[in-house]
């Protein structure tokens, strides 16, 4: 009769049925072959490792679940991928996790998806010191989901691996895991229809690295004191909605070649950041020209003991076009918005604009009116009056003038900035409109910011 079941399990699991729920549970002691134990395993079975250590590398061929008691970690021999999946219907639960090879063209992971390892489930562990924490290769509707993820410290960025990778894996989910060292928290390439939720990053180059990857989410994560919060590039048809980048070092938000997506509810804060920040990126202890990033002051200006605030830019738009912005919240920021490269098409409306040094950059002659319908956006340096009160100012404004496009192209022109010919122009402009060069104008700006729901991760602090 279980003979009979067993094969029943394998037909419909196979069929795409789920498992049947009388799957036999197979108990390992570490004083068994782990790999022994998980090739004896039959289609359906949970594996349960007893507390202790067990010896990998192993590789899971058939569908089974990998689960732990509370105590059970598996170490990898330091030359491969700790634990590898070729095949679907897999679950991976409970076990920390350590050990991988530094192979970054081997992909040497704690946990390695195969392309076969469809409907994969990556759940709970506690993953520690791998080259990459979790590799989905290929892997459709894979999830990762409520792990602990620590990567390798004290190395060059370029010898590092990310928390996450996704290549070409349609469907999958990484969500509500807390992810920390490394290169990027998660790094996904030519995939499409993922989602990326809930997630926390910490002390890595980009928290999100987003590349050639359509119509899929990026919602609800945190990043907290990592060079780039989220990165989008070459990307279309995303949402990045409710995200929270707090006091990343160099953007928040970063737009290159993005088209055709919905920016909302996002929360991008600067942070009075000490030099050690300026000259480090993500991985502590080495110098900013190992990641990519000149060693030096920076473009910012100093402040007191060399601290400066960061992120130098909230939201870097680099040739995006036709992505619409709104109920977003800019803080803090060196520069508000960099908005360059011939982006073109985009709405934005309905954000708030506060305590950013420089509201907008915008070096370019055309006009840009960031307001839709009679509604604009909320600006912190605005002095604006609302005789009708319908939360409307009275007139429009313009973060920009001719004497900030001298200064963006000629940073030495500073030393004038107080000089009577620049208050005499200053004047002018204000006088008379049409000396104004083009540039982005709000013309129904807001008189008070619109308001963001409470982020259920967001401490509202720095660790």
């Amino acid at each position: 009769m279980n003979l009979i079941l067993r094969m029943l399990t394998a037909v419909l699991v196979v069929a795409g049925f789920p498992r049947l729920a009388g799957a036999a549970q197979i108990d390992a002691t570490p004083d068994r072959r782990l790999q022994a134990v998980v090739d004896q395993a039959q289609d359906g079975d949970i594996v349960e490792l007893a507390p202790g250590e067990f010896r990998g590398p192993i590789r899971i061929e058939h569908p089974i679940s990998l689960v732990a008691k509370s105590g059970a970690t598996v170490i990898g021999d330091g030359a491969s991928s700790v634990i590898t999946v070729t095949s679907p219907d897999v679950t991976i639960r409970g076990i920390t996790i350590k050990g991988s090879g530094r192979n970054l063209q081997a992909m040497d992971s704690a946990v390695f998806l195969a392309k076969t390892a469809e409907r994969a489930l990556v759940e709970n562990n506690r993953i520690e010191g791998n080259l990459f924490g979790v590799y989905v290769h290929g892997a459709t509707d894979a999830q990762v989901r409520g792990n602990i993820i620590e990567g390798l410290r004290n190395i060059r960025i370029a010898e590092a691996g990310n928390g996450v990778s996704v290549w070409n894996s349609p469907g999958a989910k990484i969500v509500g895991n807390d992810i920390r060292f490394g290169r990027d928290g998660i790094f996904v390439n030519a995939s499409r229809n993922n989602t990326f939720s809930g997630n926390r990053f910490h002390d890595l180059r980009f928290a999100v690295h987003y590349m050639y990857t359509n119509d899929s989410e990026v919602s609800d994560n945190v990043s907290v004191g990592n060079t780039v919060g989220f990165a989008i590039m070459y990307s279309h048809h995303l949402r990045v909605r409710g995200n929270v980048s707090d006091g990343d070092r160099d953007h928040g938000l970063l737009l290159n070649f993005a088209n055709n997506s919905e920016i909302s509810g996002n929360l991008i804060r600067g942070r009075l950041q000490p030099r050690e920040r300026w000259l480090s990126s993500g991985l502590a202890g080495k110098i900013a020209s190992e990641h990519g990033m000149p060693i030096g002051e920076g473009s910012g200006p100093s402040l007191a003991q060399g601290a400066r605030i960061g992120p130098e830019k909230c939201v870097f738009i680099y040739n995006a076009n036709k992505n619409r912005f709104f109920d977003n919240r800019f803080e803090g920021c060196e520069i508000g918005i960099h908005f360059t490269a011939g982006s073109e098409g985009n709405e934005i409306v309905g954000n708030a604009f506060i305590g950013n040094r420089n509201q907008v950059k915008y070096v370019g002659t055309r006009y840009l009116d960031w307001s839709k319908d009679g509604r604009g956006n909320f600006w912190s340096d605005n002095p604006a009056f609302d005789l009708n009160g319908d939360g409307i100012a009275d007139a429009a404004y313009r973060p920009n003038d001719i004497i900030d496009k001298v200064l963006w192209t000629a940073p030495e022109a500073k030393v004038l900035v107080n000089s009577p010919a620049v208050q005499i122009i200053r004047w002018a402009q204000a006088r008379f409109p049409a000396l104004l060069p083009g540039g982005v104008v709000d013309t129904h700006p807001l008189m008070a910011p619109p308001s963001l729901p409470a982020h259920p991760h967001d401490e509202g602090a720095l660790p």
